[in-house]
C-alpha cells in the first residue's frame, strides 16, 4: 500500500445494502470503530455528498496525544454512491484542517455477500501536519478491526428499526 494510504478489504456475509445502512448511520460509526476514540454521534442519517454529523470524541483511547481529551469532530460527507461507496473528511479542533478522508468501498460479491475495502488517505493533508509527522492517526491494524466489527454488528442485524 501506498505510504499516505491504508486499505483493506474483508468478505462480508450480508448484501451491499445492510452493510452500507451501518456506514451511513452516525451511531452506525460509534457501534464499529475499533480505536475506541469515537464515543456517541449526533445527527441524521447521511443520504448525498455534503451531509453531515457530530462525533463526540475520546483521544485518550489512543494515549498519543493527552493534549486532546474529549472533543468534537465534524464528519462531512464527500463520497456517496448508495450501497458502493461513502467517505468523510474530518473538522475537529485542529487548525488548520487536517485534511485526511476515511471511507468504504462496497462489492457485491453475490445476493448474501460483500467485499468491503475499507481506506485512510492522508496524502493531501495541509503541509502544515505533514510537516508535524502526526499521520497516520490511526493504524492499518486498527482498520482491519474496525471491518471485524462491521461484520459482527451487520450479522447481528444493526441496525434494528
Amino acid at each position: 500500500m501506498d505510504e499516505e494510504r491504508f486499505e483493506v478489504t474483508r468478505t462480508i456475509a450480508a448484501p451491499a445494502a445492510d452493510v452500507f445502512a451501518v456506514l451511513c448511520d452516525p451511531q452506525g460509526h460509534v457501534a464499529i470503530d475499533a480505536s475506541g476514540m469515537l464515543q456517541d454521534a449526533e445527527g441524521d442519517v447521511a443520504s448525498a455528498v455534503g451531509d453531515s454529523f457530530v462525533v463526540h470524541m475520546d483521544r485518550e483511547a489512543l494515549g498519543d496525544r493527552p493534549d486532546l481529551g474529549r472533543y468534537d469532530v465534524t464528519v462531512t460527507i464527500e463520497t456517496y454512491e448508495r450501497d458502493r461507496e461513502i467517505s468523510w473528511s474530518i473538522l475537529g479542533v485542529s487548525r488548520p484542517p487536517i485534511g485526511h478522508v476515511y471511507g468504504y468501498r462496497l462489492a457485491p460479491l453475490d445476493e448474501q455477500s460483500t467485499a468491503v475495502t475499507s481506506y485512510y488517505d492522508w496524502s493531501d493533508i495541509h503541509p502544515d501536519w505533514r510537516d508535524k509527522g502526526v499521520m497516520p492517526v490511526i493504524s492499518e491494524a486498527a482498520l482491519k478491526g474496525t471491518l471485524g466489527i462491521l461484520d459482527r454488528t451487520v450479522r447481528r442485524g444493526y441496525p434494528r428499526g
